[in-house]
């Protein structure tokens, strides 16, 4: 083929992206996706040569062989190669291995990035290529290497002291502390009775208003009980009320500065209230590219990872004159707002904004699904508002004082709101309910010196209340407060510490599980240095230093595993006493010996045995809520319990020994199989695998070795799916038939790299 007319190659990480940038960049261009990562550590191996340098071994990913060949191929027929991965250390990291793995079949390799996908960025960093940043390669393999040590170093002495199939990761495991330490507050919290004086009182001219006592003898009421609130409330009709103060003032609400990934998911979860990995899948959809007419796919937002409320000078200029021109110039400030950086945040990218404000979320409804529609809606109002004027407020206090030096001071304080600004299109005002608007009313016929009327004197009964459990928005913050990892990993953190048992939502709350709260016991007790906030956020510091060109890979890793190393030597030689400690004696005798029954950790969680076992093979799960079940034994009558035996969980009349009755323990599932009325067992193979099969076996040979839902494939309607966990994906369901992927509420999982 000659030279002019060979096609330029250009690689992206995802697949939905392919169709928009070829479009952009025309029939001279080849657009492919590398559908994230071709080449990292092996996945049964620590693949890190600890005694050279940490060098890592990286390895093809064999799922993702086909890509690598089709790569080749187009590499070596191509004019150039463009490497487009995503403008972040993940990104910058396969744009490394793969002009490593495509030098060989074409020299001219260049790097390109973009923080949006819209024409004029994409044609802009064609225009500029780039040089792969070693720096920030570096960073993102030493944060590789630091996770998978701590993950294959530390994981197998979970499996010696628990159980098999346990992990530990160097964040994940951080931020289960920060849930966990917060339960132990709750648990040890003490509530505190108090009482506060509300009232209610009418001027010569006004509708009776409310107002609360703010001050005895100009210090703050101390009321610590129905008592003490007695006595003050009969003084307190005694007195004579006048008013003694009324002050007015004028105060201003500041626009919110854009998104940044971490602010984007708190503010997503508590006003749509989707998880963070939700957010961030909906998010990228909006970044990679949207359908709109005859347009064709457009991308609607820039890069989604980012922590840089930072916006682009024409960007900047072209909101403004949207303002103008939609909402006019009283909302518009004299110059354009410019956000301050925080310390430590990477200034790579933009903050996450719309990639044309024209595109308002009322024209682009008829493109978008309702969830996307909703992000999008968001983000667009955040980025408006943050380049509008303040909001305006005027504040009025009235002060009403009565007994002797006016020993009792009430007050009621109300606030209207004089000019919206930029509360036009991002109000944070919270909905008032009738009780909170009729409060709020401050009366205007009053005047200074007024002798007020006392109506009712309303005595209210509190009690201290503990910290509130963390929500995903919550935990977001204080991750991002604390630096404890990046924000484009909080959603992947989240999701895995969720998947693997360790932290279960309650409503919008997280709580860690037994399982999560010993795990988490035996990591602070022997890695104290290790796995703490300050240990963690420092560790960032030092990668991005790395990323900065102020520091280097293994100097950070030879800091971070010399004491690493010294007490996983400790821990490993104390793996019997750490085990001893988490068995606990039961109150239980066994009904076969009658020997002690001990509390021990298995696969399928805390269970009882024997303390004679293996002579005594007596089993039982130790799981309260499991334990009895709500099911009488047909033959005596007596409560059914939950057992644990070697072939699984089963079901067993709590008479024994007297009555013998026993069944499988189901799921509380139909066989799925065509013309079978058993019901899906949990049942174990002798090499201890857990599976699913039918109850009338061997007369229905159903089986499966991922627990079965009961979902219909929303692609190819086969009657069940099958739960499945993956560290890139979380929990998500997958269909035995056409092998489709779905996440929880059976939407489709895209083929793309959802998390950095």
């Amino acid at each position: 083929m000659a030279e002019d007319n060979k096609k330029s190659l250009v690689i992206v990480e995802s697949i939905a992206k392919t169709k928009t940038i070829n479009k952009f960049l025309g029939r001279r261009y080849l657009v492919l996706s590398s559908v994230g990562h071709l080449i990292d550590l092996p996945q049964r191996k620590l693949g890190v040569d600890v005694e050279n340098d940490f060098t890592p071994r990286y390895l093809p990913i064999r799922k993702k062989q086909h890509v690598m060949r089709e790569l080749k191929l187009a590499a070596k027929d191509a004019k150039d190669v463009f490497i487009a991965t995503d403008p972040d250390r993940e990104g910058e990291a396969i744009a490394w291995h793969l002009a490593d793995v495509l030098k060989k079949k074409n020299k001219n390799i260049k790097r390109i990035l973009f923080n949006e996908i819209t024409k004029t960025a994409v044609l802009r960093a064609i225009e500029q290529p780039l040089e792969i940043d070693d720096d920030r390669v570096e960073a993102q393999k030493a944060r590789r290497v630091l996770d998978r040590l701590v993950g294959y170093k530390v994981s197998p002495i979970l499996w010696n002291t628990l159980y098999k199939g346990l992990s530990a990761g160097r964040v994940q495991s951080v931020a289960l502390r920060i849930i966990c330490e917060r339960e132990d507050e709750i648990d040890a919290f003490v509530p505190r009775e108090y009482w506060s004086i509300e009232a209610q009182f009418k001027g010569r001219r006004t509708d009776p208003f409310d107002s609360k006592l703010l001050k005895i003898s100009s210090k703050k009421p101390q009321i610590p009980d129905q008592e003490h609130a007695s006595v003050l409330v009969a003084d307190l009709k005694k007195q004579d009320w006048v008013v003694k103060k009324i002050t007015k003032r004028e105060s201003r609400k500041n626009p919110y500065p854009p998104f940044t990934t971490s602010t984007m998911q708190q503010d997503a979860a508590r006003r749509l209230g989707f998880t963070a990995k939700r957010i961030m899948i909906i998010a990228q959809q909006l970044y990679e590219g949207i359908e709109i007419g005859d347009e064709g796919a457009v991308g609607l937002i820039t890069y989604m990872r980012t922590d840089s409320v930072r916006i682009a000078d024409e960007a900047l200029t072209a909101v403004r004159e949207y303002i103008f021109n939609n909402y006019g110039k009283e909302y518009l400030p004299e110059e354009a707002r410019k956000y301050k950086v925080k310390k430590g945040a990477q200034d790579a990218h933009e903050a996450v904004r719309p990639t044309d404000v024209k595109r308002s979320p009322k024209s682009m409804k008829k493109y978008l699904k309702e969830e996307q529609y909703k992000l999008y809606e968001l983000i667009w109002n955040r980025f408006v508002g943050s380049q509008m004027v303040p909001a305006q407020l005027e504040q009025t206090s009235i002060d009403i004082v009565g007994g002797k030096d006016d020993l009792y001071l009430f007050r009621t304080v109300g606030s209207i709101v004089t000019f919206r600004g930029f509360m036009q299109v991002y109000d944070t005002a919270k909905k008032e309910t009738d009780k909170d608007a009729k409060k709020s009313v401050v009366p205007k016929d009053i005047s200074e010196g007024e002798t007020v009327k006392l109506l009712e004197i309303i005595p209210n009964q509190h009690f201290t209340k503990p910290p509130g459990r963390f929500s995903e928005s919550s935990l977001v913050r204080e991750l991002d407060t604390l630096g404890i990892g990046r924000p484009s990993t909080y959603a992947a953190i989240i999701s895995t510490i969720t998947a693997r048992n360790y932290v279960e939502r309650n409503g919008q709350q997280l709580s860690p599980t037994e399982l999560g709260r010993t795990v988490n016991k035996i990591l602070i007790a022997n890695f104290p240095s290790i796995f703490n906030v300050e240990f963690t956020a420092n560790m960032e510091e030092q990668l991005d230093s790395i990323e900065a060109g102020n520091n280097n890979y293994l100097s950070v890793m030879n800091d971070f595993y010399t004491p690493f190393d010294k007490a996983l030597q400790v821990m490993t030689a104390k793996e019997d006493e750490i085990r001893e400690s988490l068995i606990e004696i039961a109150d239980e005798k066994c009904p076969l010996c009658g020997g002690k029954l001990i509390v021990k950790w298995g696969r399928l969680g805390r269970y009882m045995a024997c303390e004679h076992d293996p002579d005594c093979r007596f089993t039982k799960t130790a799981d309260k809520d499991t334990d009895h079940i709500k099911e009488k034994c047909e033959l005596c009558g007596k409560p059914m319990v939950v057992k644990a035996g070697r072939f699984g969980r089963f079901i067993a009349c709590s008479g024994y020994p007297d009555c013998k009755n026993s069944k499988p323990f189901t799921i509380g599932m139909k066989c799925p199989k065509e013309g079978c009325d058993g019901d899906v067992i949990e049942r174990k193979s002798k090499r201890g695998r857990l599976f699913y099969g039918c109850s009338r076996y061997p007369d229905c040979d159903f089986i499966a070795f991922n627990r079965p839902v009961e979902e219909k494939c929303p692609t190819c309607g086969n009657n069940y799916l099958e739960k499945r966990y993956s560290q890139a994906k979380g929990q998500f369901y997958k269909c035995p038939r056409c092998k489709g992927e779905f996440e929880e509420d059976l939407t489709p999982i895209e083929e793309t790299t959802i998390e950095s």
